[in-house]
């Protein structure tokens, strides 16, 4: 079970940094062409589902690490 989830945690963890990385550069771009970054924008379409997949990765990847570090007090490693 252990080491199930440690393969999972790093799964999400390689995914999140994918998903933030590529939130940062949509952003960057903006920038780059002229667009203002203080301006707040509505996100739609790849740019929300990207967003909401980033919350739901972070969210999955914290609940993996607290199960993790149940298991790991309780069996006692």
């Amino acid at each position: 079970m252990e080491q199930i989830l440690r393969i999972i945690q790093a799964i999400l963890a390689l995914l999140l940094i994918a998903e933030i990385l590529i939130q940062q550069r949509g952003s960057g771009l903006g920038l780059a062409f002229g667009g203002s970054g203080e301006v707040y924008g509505v996100r739609r379409g790849a740019e929300k589902f990207i967003f909401i997949g980033t919350i739901v990765t972070a969210a999955l990847f914290f609940v993996v690490g607290i199960t993790r570090v149940m298991l790991e007090a309780h069996i006692g490693l």
